[in-house]
């Protein structure tokens, strides 16, 4: 039984998504020619970029590479010097195109005077979605969250468990595509595989991910592709074995640091 709950929820809510929302193109995401700078330091520089519905897509690249402030972009919720994006065929700035995502920023930090309990009806009531305690229970369980949580202040949550409560409640959004800044923040080696895991199965009812991240083992195993950002610009765009096969490497890591040019300390 585990998983079916969540799956019969989101099969039905993707229909209804189908029918309202997308549009005829297979592209979730699209940017094109995009340029982002602060004063005379230049951010983002023509970045262009295209995600399949259903593609699973790492975004990967040094500190002050450019990947949040690409996030931000992508979310309005900051603007950015000339270019263009679309999420599922409406242009970004329009509230109803982001009605498709959930998000999940790099230092979530959820409302302290809440419970694990209260964050998530709250989150429910802003989504439109009603979730079951079975549900719940079964996220938690996903997620390896003790349900005693639902009842404590998240004040006396950890890093670990914070990092849980919002990505429950961003499965629990029920929503066709599914953007985290490092959603992996905080969690131990058996709460990342549990994550990975329900990542994958959720690939496989077609949701979209696209997602910022160090770590390059997560990317190699549930991408499709990774985007390598550096120094403002997509220096790779492609498959992990294309990117080991282009710079030669044995390893995704050798080769996006070959890639960055990150070498000569090697």
């Amino acid at each position: 039984m585990r998983a079916f709950l969540l799956a019969d929820n989101l099969a039905v809510r993707r229909e209804v998504f189908e029918q309202t929302v997308m549009s005829n193109s297979n592209s979730a995401l699209e940017i094109e020619h995009l340029n982002k700078r602060y004063g005379d330091h230049v951010v983002l520089k023509d970045i262009n970029l295209s995600i399949d519905q259903g593609e699973y897509i790492g975004l990967v690249g040094v500190n002050g590479a450019g990947k949040t402030t690409l996030i931000k972009s992508v979310l309005d919720f900051i603007s950015f010097d000339s270019g263009k994006i679309e999420i599922f065929g409406k242009s970004h700035n329009q509230t109803s195109s982001r009605e498709s995502l959930s998000f999940l920023p790099e230092k979530f930090i959820p409302p302290y005077y809440l419970t694990g309990e209260s964050f998530l009806s709250y989150m429910g009531e802003l989504n439109q979605v009603e979730s079951t305690k079975e549900g719940i229970e079964e996220l938690f369980n996903i997620l390896d969250l003790e349900l005693s949580a639902l009842k404590k202040s998240v004040r006396q949550f950890s890093k670990g468990m914070a990092q849980k409560l919002g990505l429950a409640a961003c499965f629990l959004s029920q929503r066709p595509m599914m953007l985290f800044d490092e959603p992996m923040s905080g969690l131990d080696p058996k709460a990342r595989a549990y994550l990975k895991n329900h990542l994958i199965n959720l690939k496989a009812m077609g949701t979209t991910l696209f997602f910022s991240t160090h770590l390059l083992a997560d990317v190699e195993s549930i991408c499709d592709r990774i985007i390598i950002l550096h120094d403002g610009k997509v220096f790779f765009n492609g498959t992990p074995a294309q990117c080991c096969q282009d710079f030669q490497a044995e390893s995704l890591e050798q080769a996006y640091l070959r890639c960055i040019g990150a070498t000569a300390n090697l």
